[in-house]
């Protein structure tokens, strides 16, 4: 096979392994079609079966704890106890700012048990992004990590609820057996927990498979983050569709996952898939390329979660004979360049790449169900590639309004037709559910969700993708808001003017995030040290600029819109005259001034971002 086509004979290839798999595959479709939103599959349930069947065998794993079904099921009933005896009911919100670590699992099931959504906090956020995703769900109680509390105390005054004791705190300690201390103004979570029984609650209105079950956080073309519901389905989508269909998950498997549970992909694609399976998930705090191995090896794990990004970084540890010393076969994820995914495969030893394409508050979802190489798989989802306005999220129209679809192999603004089967969650805030939505497509009276990305027909209804569009970049397995960036550097009291846009780097997955900026004082020397520390005290790590371009003036078209097109075509170049150009160099702790030699090396290939 091609690396851009996918032929008749590459499906035929595949079928052995779809014959293995046919009783999962069989399984999965039951729980990854079902479509009555009333009932009792939910998140919860899910847990509470994995206690009855496997209830003696790890559901965590986390440094040298090991946590059974059974364990984690009493665990999540006693924080469910709690939650409804502090007066929450279904349809409540609380808010998670926990890193990975088994109590926010056990957070996230306690809740769902009783209806109580989680909205999952970015662990990196701070400041006004970080109070503003708060304010987008209303939470009535917010869960608070003690590794975190420095973060969370920086806008606590700011956040108002309707609990009288909202801000619980869990020691970073083991909180089955050790409470720890809490600081002022929070309540000792994991010490109030103690007192309530392992029993199941009983609420009077229990939960159902279409009410919410996680709120999870997204930038978008309008700036600021925006909050998207998932609700129990998507679980039970995850469940079925990957736990069972792609991956085939066992009670013996172990899937290790240092992506962060705040993520879709974390939260309910690796986890959703381990409770397919009654397997265990194994966490790590953040990724470590150094220690990754090391760690499967340790958990003796079978598969792992991915980003691209998180591929790449361990393809450019230098090789050893270790690479294949483990027990992985099966990865998920998303991401995987096709430029590194023979390479990857063949060098650690994977059999199967379950490369998917979702979106948090997205309807359509691709799975690599026939395992080929560099493709999302295909979708059932009724969808449509068309083609848009360069640099843009706008789909062209023709003379009579409708849209038009690419021809098969061009690049094509990916949409997916909102029905009742194939329902729009959206976000919190109409508006932007509103601007997600493309009407009068092809027909009058039809609606489309916009995802924003741009992808290709390899052959055989399989799709690569090929980038994302309009104001946002991908770096570092995130997705980073310009409009976002832009508003807090303007609110630095430092530029006139600034326009934040992605740039490529040689070697890595993605777009590094650059602003060409216009200091408040031209003429006098602009403090690019104190502009990083306001960057890293306001936004989290992947979105500060790696490169700043220092100017007099930024070009505008003739109706006073910004020409982003030409500085990204210069990305870090230092040849343009008056300029300066600045890089955040890895291992250092502010801002350095770029050379041409310097620029050499980075294009070079030898540093390593």
């Amino acid at each position: 096979m091609t690396r851009d086509h996918i032929s008749p004979r590459d499906i035929v290839r595949s079928l052995p392994g779809i014959l293995r798999r046919f009783p999962a595959i069989a399984r999965g479709y039951y729980y990854f079609s079902v479509k009555d939103g009333n009932r009792d599959l939910t998140l919860g349930t899910l847990v509470e079966r994995n206690a009855r069947k496997h209830g003696h065998r790890p559901a965590i794993l986390y440094a040298d704890r090991s946590i059974t079904w059974q364990e984690f099921d009493g665990w999540a009933n006693r924080i469910a106890s709690f939650l409804k005896a502090g007066g929450l009911i279904k349809g409540d919100t609380i808010a998670v700012f926990l890193e990975n670590r088994p109590e926010l699992l056990a957070v996230v099931a306690g809740a769902a048990k009783i209806g109580v959504a989680c909205a999952m906090l970015n662990t990196a956020q701070k400041g006004q992004l970080l109070a503003h995703s708060i304010d987008l769900i209303s939470p009535r109680m917010i869960v608070v990590g003690e590794e975190l509390v420095a973060s969370f105390d920086g806008v606590k005054a700011d956040i108002r609820t309707s609990h009288p004791k909202p801000f619980l705190f869990l020691a970073d300690v083991n909180t089955m057996n050790m409470f720890g201390e809490a600081p002022e103004g929070y309540v000792n979570m994991a010490a109030q927990i103690s007192a309530y029984s392992n029993t199941a609650p009983r609420p009077a209105n229990p939960p159902t498979m279409g009410d919410t079950a996680v709120y999870l956080f997204t930038s978008g073309t309008t700036g600021l983050p925006k909050a998207a519901p998932g609700s129990h389905r998507k679980f039970m989508k995850a469940y079925g569709g990957f736990g069972m269909i792609s991956l085939d998950m066992k009670p013996d498997d172990v899937l290790y996952c240092t992506l962060p549970l705040y993520h879709g992909t974390a939260l309910v694609i690796c986890w959703g898939s381990v409770l397919a399976g009654g397997s265990a998930i194994a966490l790590r705090r953040r990724f470590s390329a150094t220690a990754f191995w090391d760690d499967v090896r340790y958990f003796h794990a079978t598969a792992f979660g991915y980003v691209g990004e998180l591929c790449r970084y361990l393809l450019n540890q230098p090789p050893s004979d270790q690479d294949r010393n483990h027990n992985v076969t099966k990865i998920i994820g998303n991401g995987l360049r096709p430029s590194i995914w023979k390479e990857f495969k063949e060098r650690f030893g994977i059999e199967t790449v379950a490369e998917l394409y979702a979106s948090s508050e997205g309807n359509i979802g691709f799975s690599n169900f026939f395992n080929l190489d560099n493709t999302v798989g295909f979708s059932t989802a009724p969808y449509k590639l068309v083609k848009f306005h360069d640099g843009t999220r706008d789909p062209v129209r023709d003379e009579h309004g409708f849209m038009q679809e690419v021809e098969k192999g061009e690049p094509g603004l990916l949409i997916s037709e909102i029905t009742r089967t194939w329902s729009f969650e959206g976000y919190t805030q109409k508006d932007a559910t509103e601007e997600s939505i493309l009407r009068d497509a092809f027909r009058k009276g039809d609606q489309w969700f916009n995802t924003g990305d741009v992808l290709k027909q390899i052959g055989c209804g399989h799709l690569q993708f090929v980038d994302r569009m309009g104001d946002t970049f991908r770096w570092k397995g995130e997705n980073v808001s310009t409009t976002e960036v832009e508003n807090i550097i303007d609110g630095s009291g430092m530029v006139d003017e600034a326009i934040v846009y992605g740039v490529e780097i040689p070697g890595t997955n993605g777009k590094a995030g650059m602003v060409t900026l216009v200091p408040k004082s031209v003429g006098q020397p602009f403090d690019v040290s104190q502009l990083f520390h306001y960057l890293n005290d306001n936004l989290p790590p992947y979105a500060v600029p790696v490169f700043v371009r220092v100017t007099n003036a930024i070009e505008k078209t003739g109706t006073f819109k910004y020409r982003k097109v030409d500085d990204q075509k210069a990305g870090y170049s230092v040849k343009r005259p008056g300029e300066r150009v600045y890089a955040w160099l890895p291992g250092n702790e502010g801002y350095t001034l770029l050379t041409p030699e310097l620029v050499a090396e980075i294009d070079a290939g030898k540093v390593r971002f």
